[in-house]
């Protein structure tokens, strides 16, 4: 049986993880990765040119987008849908409609398949409320994220003229969890749930008081929450920074006909965020190359991907010994 050709477009800390990713399934291989820097060195090779995509149109089966959500993911998606399958990670949650109707227009027209905002959150999440709230309909679904660094938050501080370097961690606030835990129903805003901190390392010259107001006025990533910005030098972030450590909880308290409580729960607790990323990524590309294979095209999302495509086990392998 072939293998699925899988390429990586990106090369930050994603494009490595899926890198390492692919060494766990055995029915994938690396067809190339690519990025717009120059003379990145890979664990086997050398990274190729962006430029140099379009040649390998025939020699990739699924292409997994690595780049931020901020900028890149709305741009390349667009431009690599036009000739490969593509899975990315977009997870700035009030643009997913916007991303996914571009993404489907494209993928129908080129007769290729997308997948967009995969992850743990957009992503695994996402089903925990679709499963939880359908099971129980009259209740109330929340979700908690972190304590850990996210690493679209990240980027978008990055990406701030004098940023040299940035890290951003979602904190759960822990009374509002402890009322949610308790079957309280309690109504949240989203300032009630979440606190935001951020460690900026700043150009010598920047102007710092510039840099905290564009962070905490930042819409769709700060403006919402009670936000503290912290300047520190890059030793101190990579004494204390390195890692990207992240977890978080799909909460859903209802109740039955007979005014009986029920709570249900997901949790997840990542030493690498990315890591971890990436291997439901890498998941997921195997059910890209499957629908597709099957006809499907245009955009699609982890709502519309039954669960037995994105393992490598048969369905008689998983009806035998998960069901």
């Amino acid at each position: 049986m072939d293998k699925i050709r899988v390429g990586i477009l990106g090369y930050g800390n994603l494009g490595k993880g899926v890198e390492l990713a692919l060494a766990h399934n055995s029915d994938m291989e690396l067809a190339g990765i690519f990025t717009r820097r120059q003379g990145v060195a890979t664990r086997n090779g050398q990274a190729l040119s962006i430029d140099a995509i379009g040649d390998y149109r025939d020699k990739i089966d699924v292409l997994i987008l690595c780049g931020g959500s901020a900028t890149d993911l709305p741009e390349q998606g667009k431009r690599m849908l036009a000739g490969f399958n593509t899975v990315d990670s977009f997870d700035t949650h009030a643009r997913i409609p916007e991303h996914f109707a571009a993404m489907d227009k494209i993928g129908k027209r080129s007769g290729h398949l997308g997948i967009i905002s995969v992850g743990w959150d957009p992503g695994l999440f996402s089903i925990a409320r679709l499963l939880f709230g359908s099971v129980l309909p009259n209740g109330k679904d929340y979700t908690f994220w972190g304590r850990g660094v996210s690493q679209g938050h990240s980027d978008a501080i990055r990406r701030i003229d004098g940023v040299l370097d940035a890290r951003q961690y979602t904190v759960p606030v822990p009374q509002a969890l402890d009322r949610v835990r308790s079957g309280e129903n309690p109504e949240l805003t989203t300032r009630q749930k979440h606190t935001r901190e951020c460690y900026v390392v700043a150009a010598p010259d920047a102007d710092r008081q510039r840099i905290e107001r564009e962070i905490v006025t930042m819409p769709n990533y700060f403006a919402d929450y009670d936000t503290t910005v912290h300047f520190i030098d890059a030793e101190q972030m990579r004494r204390d920074h390195a890692q990207i450590p992240h977890g978080g909880f799909v909460i859903r308290s209802g109740d039955t006909y007979s005014d009986k409580k029920h709570l249900l729960e997901l949790r997840v607790q990542l030493d690498s965020n990315p890591e971890f990323t990436s291997s439901v990524l890498v998941a997921y590309a195997r059910a890209i190359y499957r629908m597709h294979k099957q006809g499907r095209t245009g955009c699609v999302t982890v709502f519309d991907v039954p669960l037995g495509m994105l393992s490598q086990s048969s369905a008689d392998e998983l009806r035998a010994h998960l069901l």
